[in-house]
C-alpha cells in the first residue's frame, strides 16, 4: 500500500456512518472494517465484534479477550456492556459490527470504515 492510500484511510476516505439508535447495527461495506468510532456523548456499546482472530489483528469487544488471545497470557478483558466511552475519544481497531447500548442517544457515534 503506498503512503498515500494509507493517509486517506486514516483520514476516513473509504467511507463512515453514523448513528444514535440503539436499534440498529452499524455494519462496513463488503471487504471493509469498522476501523476507528468516535463518541459524540458518553455512551456504551452493545455489540462491539472483532474482525481479527489472532494477535495480530484482534481488537478488544463485547464477546472475549480481543487483543489478548495469545495463548501466552497477555492481560485483556471484554468490555462490559455498561462501559462508557466519554465523548470526544476516538476508539481504534477492527470490527465488523458495532450497536449502541440503551435507549435516548442524542449525539450518538460515527464509524469510520477501512
Amino acid at each position: 500500500m503506498r503512503q498515500g492510500d494509507s493517509d486517506l484511510i486514516a483520514f476516513g476516505q473509504l467511507g463512515s456512518s453514523y448513528s444514535n439508535n440503539a436499534a440498529e447495527t452499524i455494519k462496513p461495506p463488503t471487504g471493509r472494517y469498522i476501523v476507528a468510532i468516535t463518541f459524540l456523548e458518553d455512551l456504551s456499546l452493545d455489540v462491539l465484534t472483532a474482525a481479527g482472530t489472532t494477535n495480530l489483528d484482534a481488537s478488544f469487544n463485547t464477546t472475549d479477550e480481543g487483543a489478548s488471545l495469545d495463548p501466552a497470557g497477555s492481560n485483556g478483558d471484554p468490555i462490559a456492556n455498561n462501559t462508557v466511552f466519554p465523548k470526544g475519544l476516538t476508539v481504534y481497531g477492527k470490527w465488523t459490527e458495532v450497536s449502541l447500548s440503551g435507549a435516548g442517544a442524542t449525539a450518538g457515534i460515527i464509524c469510520y470504515f477501512g
